[in-house]
């Protein structure tokens, strides 16, 4: 729904609630003239301030609007050229941070292959004492 919609409608439901209230009190007809023409002059007052506003919110909602236009992309390129900066700053510690993960790889490989080799030279020790006492 539109603003200007919203504010018509308001501005419409206002005035036939005052002018059912002028009818429906008890006046003169000299008395009520005076009434409808005060009310009258004092709507179209309030009318007149509420387009005042209602244009004054169409134009902030354009300078945003044309504000977001150009500060939303600088913003952007500000983000990416961060962004690119920081992974070029960092390329080299994470260079070394891969390197050290392959060694610890490669350290790990080498210990379990040791353990493996230990327990398989153990188990022929074993193995070969076993055959020695059986003979």
């Amino acid at each position: 729904m539109k603003a200007s919609t919203f504010f018509i409608g308001l501005a419409t439901g206002l005035a036939a609630g005052a002018a059912a209230t002028l009818f429906s009190t008890p006046q003169s007809g000299k008395e009520l003239r005076s009434s409808v023409k005060t009310a009258s002059t004092d709507w179209k007052e309030k009318l007149s301030d509420v387009k005042e506003k209602v244009n004054g919110l169409k134009e902030s909602v354009a300078k945003l609007s044309d504000e977001a236009k150009t500060v939303v992309p600088e913003a952007t390129d500000g983000l990416k050229d961060s962004l690119q900066e920081w992974q070029e700053s960092t390329a080299p510690a994470k260079e070394h941070l891969q390197l050290e993960i392959l060694a610890i790889q490669n350290a790990i490989e080498a210990l379990q292959n040791s353990i493996t080799k230990d327990k398989k030279d153990k188990k022929d020790k074993k193995d070969d004492k076993d055959d020695e006492n059986n003979d």
